[in-house]
């Protein structure tokens, strides 16, 4: 049990020292910006995350009729 939990552990560092080699090695490594606003061709499209839509849904509109009471 011991040899398959210390072989997993090994697995593990070595992938995640594999996937740190690009950014240790870039001149301002930095990890990939992998959010939705992030995404220039997405921004240009309108399309944004649902936090945003979010958002702009609930602020007030500006041009909006006041109802009457």
């Amino acid at each position: 049990m011991f040899e398959l939990i210390l072989f997993t552990a090994i697995i593990v560092a070595i992938c995640v020292v594999f996937l740190c080699i690009n950014i240790v090695l870039k001149e301002k490594g930095e990890f990939p910006k992998t959010h939705v606003s992030a995404n220039k061709a997405l921004r240009a499209r309108g399309i944004g995350c649902a936090q945003s839509q979010d958002r702009m849904a609930r602020m007030e509109n500006p041009k909006a009729v006041k109802e009457v009471e």
